[in-house]
């Protein structure tokens, strides 16, 4: 009897575990499972953190929420975002202070549409804690006047304008990893200008971290993984501006089955983030 008793004790716990479906895992480069904890650990020890997200999954909101309070709850931090453009800074400002409610910003930003239910959260937090938040990328025009006409069609703005973007001329390697793959997968659809605009949003996010980091603190810095996949995009210019910076890149993939690292993602950043393939999306 007792023999039944343990036999079956073990199989309800082998059924329990079928059945314990986990919508993320976490992983290091090397494709070993690591804690959220550690994530937490190696961001208080670096300067800058560039979580790379998918913009439409919940759990990488949730997940930039968490760490950026449990990060602050230890450390003096700066957030910024791809989501928010330079130009719009100013009116950023006037939330964060309380000198303009959130009806004004929404119609004097051009805030993401996803903009309430995904970053909303991280600004307030910003707001409530009287921590600075910063617009890194490039106005979009901008961004689309070099996808047209290449860097040089940047020269002919103004100061102001120019202050809203990375220094000219701005460096570029068409060889990095991500814009030669950006390049392939667009095949004959595509020119050599169009690595150019994305480069101008990554030499612009990395220009406005470096600017405005602040001593003894981690700059959080939210953007689409592909700007910093692979050590590459933002992390490529961040080194360039500044080679000594400490850097931590979490990368943000989507499999069928979260309990291993698929092969084709090991060393993308210092940690993984792995979610189901089945998730649903904010939009």
């Amino acid at each position: 009897m007792k023999n039944y008793f343990v036999s079956l004790v073990l199989a309800s716990c082998t059924i329990l575990h079928a059945q314990d479906k986990k919508p993320y895992q976490l992983f290091d480069k090397n494709g070993k499972k690591v804690s959220f904890e550690k994530v937490v650990k190696a961001s208080l020890k670096t300067e800058v953190v560039l979580f790379g997200e998918f913009h439409n999954n919940p759990i990488c909101h949730w997940l930039q929420l968490e760490l950026t309070k449990d990060v602050a709850s230890k450390s003096k931090i700066v957030l910024g975002a791809e989501m928010i453009e330079a130009d719009n800074q100013k009116q950023l400002n006037a939330y964060l202070a309380d000198e303009m409610n959130q009806k004004q910003l929404d119609s004097t930003a051009r805030l993401w549409s996803n903009y309430k239910t995904d970053y909303k959260p991280l600004v307030d937090f910003a707001k409530a804690n009287k921590l600075p938040f910063i617009a890194t990328n490039i106005p979009r025009r901008y961004a689309s006047m070099v996808h047209k006409k290449g860097f040089e069609a940047l020269e002919a703005l103004t100061d102001e304008e120019k202050s809203w973007m990375a220094p000219l001329p701005m460096p570029y390697d068409k060889n990095l990893p991500g814009y030669t793959q950006m390049m392939t997968m667009m095949g004959e659809h595509t020119s050599p200008n169009m690595p150019k605009a994305q480069a101008s949003k990554d030499a612009t996010m990395a220009h406005f971290i470096i600017k405005n980091r602040q001593p003894n603190s981690v700059f959080i810095h939210f953007n689409g993984s592909f700007h910093s996949d692979n050590f590459d995009g933002i992390n490529w210019y961040l080194r360039k501006y500044h080679p000594e910076v400490k850097i931590v890149t979490i990368a943000t993939v989507e499999q069928n089955e979260v309990d291993d690292l698929e092969k084709e993602h090991l060393n993308k950043a210092d940690f993984i983030l792995v979610i189901d393939a089945d998730m649903t999306k904010t939009y």
